[in-house]
């Protein structure tokens, strides 16, 4: 009698199981196709046109690794990724730093949600906007910042026209632009720590600067690495501000490997050699975001 009540009651179970799984496949299916087509497609053919030389005019031929030969022996291309290198020190660096200051601020001043609005309000302006926008307060000639500095009695700065300025001039924009909201992200770490390591301190005298170094920065350590992380891929993709103002100069000093690799394949139709350039930014990619993961230990806590 036991034995066919399981049974029966076992039997409903299993439909419920297999219904359940049907509907979550059905709702995981819109992503998994976008998945498949927008990111997984592409990269393979990507892959493929890299071994190939391709322009829109004829169809691939296949020349196995001479695009990568060729990317080797290139000094533009050398050119490009210290200049990105460049643009990604700078921009991580100030950014990180200023973002860290703003979070720190908020958890220990001030919690307001009007406060946290505005620092998250230069990220809702799209980064052509903004570059548009820099692009006339920091012109030579017409740049209110510029007429600024000659009021006050020094001399014009060509940002965007010298080889010295132009990329901390990029960097230093999109700094602007993100700042908030990784300093929002580092803000959602703070709120994990927990409050009685700080009145802990407090009771042993210890100061702010000594609770930042050995409470907060430690136990921020992987939202921190994770913040790091997300911030050098996105660093190492900037384009359209440098596209927007720039367009690479002046002498190829803002030329970052994402404008080289547009102007190979939009402007000089070599689909094969920008798809290898892609593929070694990728590359550079990966091996920078899992050596910073594993030197960060960003999966592990140190309040286990």
């Amino acid at each position: 009698m036991s034995t066919a009540t399981t049974s029966t009651r076992s039997a409903p179970t299993r439909r419920r199981r297999k219904d359940d799984t049907k509907l979550a496949l059905l709702f995981i299916a819109p992503a998994s196709v976008g998945l498949l087509v927008f990111l997984v497609w592409p990269l393979l053919t990507g892959l493929y046109y890299s071994l190939t030389e391709y322009t829109t005019l004829t169809p691939p031929e296949w020349v196995g690794l001479d695009n990568y030969r060729q990317l080797l022996a290139d000094p533009i291309f050398w050119t490009s990724l210290r200049v990105t290198l460049l643009y990604v020190l700078i921009n991580i660096g100030v950014q990180t730093l200023v973002a860290l200051v703003i979070a720190v601020l908020m958890q220990r001043l001030t919690q307001s949600t009007v406060l946290r609005s505005l620092v998250l309000a230069p990220y809702l302006v799209s980064n052509v906007v903004a570059a548009i926008v820099f692009l006339w307060i920091l012109d030579t000639q017409l740049g209110i910042f510029n007429m600024l500095l000659q009021w006050i009695g020094f001399d014009p700065i060509a940002f965007w026209a010298s080889e010295t300025w132009v990329i901390p001039t990029v960097a230093l924009v999109n700094v602007w632009r993100h700042m908030g909201y990784t300093a929002l992200l580092l803000f959602a770490g703070l709120q994990s720590i927990p409050a009685h390591l700080y009145e802990a301190a407090r009771t042993e005298g210890a100061g702010e600067i000594a609770m930042f170094r050995r409470i907060t920065l430690p136990l921020l350590r992987p939202i921190l690495a994770l913040v790091l992380i997300m911030t050098i891929i996105g660093s190492f993709q900037v384009f359209d501000t440098i596209s927007v103002t720039t367009q690479g100069g002046p002498a190829d000093a803002s030329k970052v490997l994402q404008m080289y690799i547009y102007e190979n394949a939009f402007a000089q139709y070599e689909f094969g050699y920008a798809s290898a350039l892609s593929v070694a930014l990728l590359v550079i990619l990966m091996v920078i975001t899992f050596a910073q993961y594993w030197m960060s230990r960003a999966g592990q806590s140190d309040l286990d």
